[in-house]
C-alpha cells in the first residue's frame, strides 16, 4: 500500500507551498521506486496513509517560484500541466514534457509580473478608447477621425509603451500639431485624449502617471465677435434659392432653411437636422432634440421655439425627418454659398451666437441659458453674447 508524503519547497519561503509524493515502503538501490533519494524513503513501520512534511531537494523541479508569483507543475493525462498564479491572475496549460512546462511557466510568470504599463502601448490605449468609449458618445465621429489620424501620423509615438511615454513626448506631439493646425483644434483633440488617459489610469489600471501633467496647454482662442447682418441673410437665401413659407425642394434650399431656423431658435446645426414629426410639438412650441452631452444626462434637450421658428418649420413639420442632408453636406454647401457671395469670416455656427444675442434683449440670463442649454454662464457670456458696448450704450 503506497504512503503519501508532502514536501514543502524551500523556494516557497513561508508560503507553505507543497506537493504530494507517493512512494512504497521498500527501497531499491540508491533511489526509491518513484525516484526519491534513498535517505528520504521511510521504513515499513510507518503507518499507512501518513503524511510527512519534508523539504523537497533543490534538484526536484516540481514547483517554481519567481518574484511574487507561483508556478506549479504536475502530471496530467499523460503529460504535464503547468499552473501560474500572479497577483490574482491565473493561467494554466498542458505540455508533453516537463521541460516545455517549465519554460512556459517561467515565461508566463514574467509576463504576468510585468505592470500593464510595460505591456500596453499608446496604440492599444487609443484603439480601446475607439472601440469601447467613442461609439457611446453623441457626435463621436469627429473624435474617432482624430484618433485615427493620430495613429496614422505619429507611428513612433503610439508604438511606445505607456510606461515610456512622458511629458516631453506629448510636448513634441503638441508642437508638431501646432505647425499644422490652430490652438482650438489642439484643445479639441486634448479633450478626448485627456479623457482616454484618465480612463487608463483610474478604470483600466493600465498606467499610474499622467504624461500630460506639466505640459503647456495652448490658450483658449479669443472669442469670436462676428455678427450676422440682415443683408447677409437675404443674400444667402437668394443665392440658395429659398423662399420663406415654402417647403424646400432642393438641398440648397434646405441649407438656407436650416440657417434661418438657427437664427430664430439658437439651436446647433446637428440639432436642427435631427428635427422631425416625433421631435416637434407645434402646439407647445417645443422641440426635443438629442445633444452632444446626452450620454451624460441620459435625456434629450427641450428647446422652446419662437413664433418665427415655428413659422419656418410648419411647412416641413409633418415629415418624418424635416431635413434630408447631413451635417457634413450642410457645412460644405454653406461654405460654397458664402464664398460665391464673397462674405468674409462667416461660419454657420455664428447663427447660434446671433440668435442668443438677439434673445438676450427679451429674456433674463437664466432663461437664456435654458434656451441655449448651457450649464456654465461664463461660456454663454464670453462666447455667445456678442452685443458691443456701443449697442448696449444706445439702449441705455
Amino acid at each position: 500500500m503506497p504512503i503519501s508524503f508532502a514536501f514543502a519547497s524551500p523556494a516557497a519561503g513561508t508560503t507553505g507551498v507543497s506537493r504530494l509524493y507517493r512512494t512504497r515502503r521498500r527501497r531499491v538501490g540508491k533511489y526509491s521506486t518513484n525516484g526519491l533519494p534513498a535517505h528520504l524513503a521511510f521504513p515499513p513501520f510507518y503507518p499507512q496513509d501518513s503524511t510527512f512534511h519534508t523539504p523537497i531537494p533543490h534538484y526536484l523541479p516540481t514547483a517554481l517560484r519567481t518574484g511574487d508569483g507561483m508556478a506549479s507543475i504536475g502530471k496530467y493525462k499523460g503529460g504535464y500541466r503547468a499552473q501560474v498564479y500572479v497577483g490574482g491572475q491565473r493561467a494554466s496549460q498542458t505540455f508533453r514534457t516537463m521541460r516545455e512546462a517549465q519554460g512556459w511557466a517561467t515565461a508566463k510568470e514574467t509576463e504576468l509580473e510585468e505592470s500593464p504599463a510595460t505591456r500596453h502601448t499608446l496604440r492599444d490605449l487609443i484603439e480601446r478608447y475607439q472601440r469601447d468609449v467613442i461609439p457611446k458618445k453623441k457626435g463621436g465621429q469627429h473624435e474617432d477621425r482624430q484618433a485615427t489620424a493620430m495613429l496614422r501620423d505619429f507611428p513612433k509615438l503610439v508604438a511606445k509603451k505607456l510606461a515610456d511615454i512622458d511629458t516631453p513626448d506629448m510636448a513634441e506631439w503638441r508642437d508638431a500639431r501646432l505647425r499644422k493646425v490652430s490652438d482650438a483644434t489642439i484643445l479639441r483633440q486634448l479633450s478626448w485624449f485627456r479623457h482616454a488617459l484618465r480612463l487608463a489610469r483610474e478604470e483600466w489600471k493600465w498606467m499610474s502617471h499622467n504624461p500630460l501633467k506639466g505640459m503647456r496647454i495652448p490658450r483658449q482662442p479669443t472669442p469670436r465677435t462676428r455678427r450676422v447682418s440682415p443683408k447677409e441673410v437675404r443674400a444667402l437665401c437668394r443665392n440658395l434659392g429659398y423662399r420663406a413659407g415654402l417647403a424646400p425642394e432642393t438641398r440648397n434650399q434646405e441649407v438656407a432653411l436650416a440657417f434661418m431656423v438657427a437664427l430664430r431658435s439658437a439651436m446647433r446645426a446637428g440639432e436642427i437636422l435631427s428635427l422631425g414629426r416625433k421631435t416637434l410639438n407645434l402646439q407647445r412650441r417645443v422641440a426635443s432634440v438629442a445633444h452632444k452631452t446626452q450620454h451624460i444626462t441620459g435625456r434629450p434637450r427641450d428647446v422652446p421655439l419662437t413664433r418665427n421658428a415655428i413659422r419656418l418649420l410648419t411647412p416641413i413639420a409633418a415629415r418624418a425627418r424635416c431635413f434630408s442632408i447631413s451635417s457634413a453636406v450642410l457645412d460644405t454647401m454653406f461654405r460654397k454659398a458664402r464664398d460665391r457671395l464673397m462674405i468674409e469670416d462667416l461660419h454657420f455656427h455664428d447663427s447660434r451666437a446671433e440668435a442668443l444675442t438677439r434673445l438676450a434683449r427679451k429674456v433674463d440670463v437664466l432663461t437664456l441659458a435654458r434656451i441655449s442649454g448651457h450649464k456654465d454662464l461664463r461660456i454663454l457670456q464670453n462666447a455667445y453674447y456678442r452685443e458691443t458696448a456701443a449697442e448696449i450704450a444706445a439702449r441705455l
